[in-house]
Parts: structure tokens; C-alpha cells; sequence
């Protein structure tokens, strides 16, 4: 299987976060992407080929332009107000406030174009989201040019990633912009599979009233994990896309057992729904030892899911999302791909 990575992802390096309440070291650190891919050299799955450069045309298939705007001028903006460092957000329109105007003070634009506080930006911030988007668009044009099969190691993630905000360390949807490349060069219909422990929910809110991507989530329940408002199982799609969307959230301590039978499940409705393409955002972050999860996955169970993925026997492309027990995630990972292959 071949892979695509650039070093250049690796120039996010948050420091801290906040999370539970209080700052604490940051979890998505670019190691992530150094063990995964000294484990896919290690085992020899595949080259590791560059990105390529595809502009802002692409992610604004999927994210607003003033958003984008937001994202590419901030670290100037922010810096012209005598600031350094991490930047976080501390206020929103919430219920009770305009969400209808723009701010112009770097706080109140944080504030807008987010949804949590616990996604600092740094001043390379935007550079290695914008790459780890060409990542994902890479690898997917490999799969659309016939390629079976391909995976973006995409660092910094991408499925909380809204159409106008940030958040959960995503900054740009990384699947969601790889899934419209897909329908955009041929793919008549593509189904999403996220498999992350956290619910995908700026995948789901980009596609949410589509009938062309089926949008499919297992995932811990939100009524006691991140994101909380969004990936409860009533949520099915609206319009044109009601029936597209289906959640499976599952309590903590779920093992394969039952993680295991929803994604049988969920296997199953990709079939049913005859997409040309398989889009899946790899979480990792099921792993009974992750530090932000509550699940109970080990590691042969990765390669057993990569397994009934290969059943679908569909083009499919693979692209990393969460997962923070660094020492196993490069296994974990791999785990995945090569059960794919071998299934």
C-alpha cells in the first residue's frame, strides 16, 4: 500500500491545551506522525511518496472562503497585535449572543471561527494543516486514477473540522475535502467510515443534508464524551440527505465485542448504499491504553477491523485521525493497513 507524508506536517507543535478544565501538556504532537511512519518503513508496507501542492480550489469545496481567509491571514493579525506564541480562543456566540456578524479583533475572529478552546494555533499552524490537506488529496487522487487503495497520513487531523470552524485539533476536514475530490473526479457516490473514538462531527455537519456521501460514525457517546452536541443516534440526515448519516455511539468500556459488531454494521450499509469509493478517517484512539479514550480495543483487534474493511473489496482510501498512545500507535495503525491488505 502506498503512503503519502510530508515533514512539513510536523511544524504544528502545540505545547498545551485545554482539556477538563485546565491546561495540560498538548496530546496531538508530531510524533504521531514520526512512529506511524517509521512503523510503515519498518514492516515495508508501501513507499511513502511527497504531497503535492493543489491550492485553496479543493478545500473550498468544502469550507467557507471567509473561513479560509480567517486561517491563512490570523498569524499576521495576531502577531500585528503584539502577540506570540499559542493562540486560544475564549469566547463564542453562543445562545443569547449574534452569531451573524464578524468581529474585527483577533479574540472576537477566534471566536467565530471556532468551536472549543482546546485547539491552540502556533505560528506554523496553518502551514502543516494546509499540507496535511494535500496529504489526504494526494492519496486521493492516486485512488481516483485507479489505485485500489491508498493512505494519507494526515497530521494535524481533520474530522472536527467544520465548514466555517475549528476544533478537536482539526483545522481543515481532511476525509471530507478527500471525499468531494472523489465526487469531483469521477465517484459518483462515496461513503465515510470514521472509526475514531471521538464523533466525526464536522464531517457529519458538511455532509448532512447530501445524498451523494454517506456519512457513517462509531464512536463514543457524546452525552459523556467529546464533542458532546453532535453524533447521537437520532442524528440521520436532513433534506436530501435524510437516511445518508448513521451513528453508533457506544459506552465506555465498549471491546471488540461490540465495537466489533457495529462495524459489521456499518460495513454492511456501505454495501447497501453501492458507494464507488470507501473513505475511511482511521482513529486510532479506540486503544485500551490512549490516554483520551475510554475504550477498549488492543492491538490485534485493529488488524481484524482492517480485515472486515477489505471485505467491502472497494477502492479505499485510509486517512489518519486521532490516536494518542504514542509508543503503540504506529503499531496500531499498521495494524489496520496490513490487515486490509492480507484480507
Amino acid at each position: 500500500m502506498k503512503s503519502v507524508f510530508s515533514e512539513r506536517q510536523l511544524l504544528h507543535t502545540p505545547s498545551v491545551e485545554l482539556s477538563d478544565g485546565a491546561m495540560v501538556p498538548a496530546v496531538e504532537l508530531p510524533s504521531r506522525a514520526e512512529y506511524v511512519r517509521d512503523r510503515i518503513r519498518e514492516v515495508r508496507l508501501g513507499d511513502i511518496i511527497d504531497p503535492v501542492a493543489f491550492g485553496r480550489t479543493p478545500l473550498e469545496r468544502v469550507h467557507d472562503a471567509d473561513y479560509l481567509d480567517f486561517m491563512e491571514g490570523f498569524r499576521a493579525l495576531y502577531e500585528a497585535e503584539g502577540r506570540s506564541g499559542e493562540a486560544f480562543p475564549f469566547v463564542w456566540p453562543t445562545r443569547g449572543l449574534r452569531a451573524d456578524v464578524t468581529p474585527r479583533h483577533v479574540d472576537g475572529l477566534l471566536g467565530r471561527y471556532s468551536f472549543d478552546a482546546g485547539t491552540p494555533i502556533g505560528p506554523n499552524s496553518w502551514e502543516a494543516a494546509k499540507v496535511s490537506a494535500d496529504t489526504a488529496l494526494t492519496a486521493a487522487k492516486m485512488v481516483a486514477e485507479g489505485l485500489p487503495n491508498a493512505f494519507a497520513l494526515c497530521r494535524p487531523p481533520g474530522h472536527h473540522a467544520m465548514t466555517d470552524r475549528f476544533g478537536g485539533y482539526c483545522f481543515l476536514n481532511n476525509a471530507a475535502i478527500a471525499a468531494q475530490f472523489l465526487r469531483d473526479n469521477g465517484a459518483e457516490k462515496v461513503s465515510i467510515l470514521d472509526v475514531d473514538y471521538h464523533h466525526g462531527n464536522g464531517t457529519q455537519e458538511i455532509f448532512y443534508e447530501r445524498s451523494d456521501v454517506q456519512f457513517l460514525s462509531l464512536h463514543a457517546d457524546p452525552a459523556v464524551e467529546y464533542p458532546y452536541f453532535l453524533g447521537y443516534q437520532d442524528e440521520t440526515g436532513a433534506g436530501a440527505g435524510e437516511g445518508y448519516t448513521r451513528n453508533w455511539p457506544m459506552p465506555h468500556g465498549t471491546d471488540w465485542s461490540v465495537w466489533g459488531a457495529s462495524l459489521d454494521q456499518a460495513c454492511k450499509d456501505v454495501a447497501d448504499f453501492g458507494a464507488d469509493v470507501l473513505v475511511v478517517s482511521l482513529g486510532l484512539d479506540p486503544y485500551e491504553k490512549d490516554p483520551i479514550s475510554k475504550f477498549k480495543l488492543v492491538s490485534d483487534d485493529f488488524t481484524r477491523a482492517g480485515e472486515r474493511i477489505a471485505k467491502l473489496k472497494m477502492p479505499t482510501l485510509f486517512v489518519m485521525e486521532g490516536g494518542y498512545a504514542i509508543d503503540a500507535l504506529g503499531v496500531n495503525c499498521v495494524n489496520v493497513l496490513s490487515g486490509f491488505e492480507g484480507g
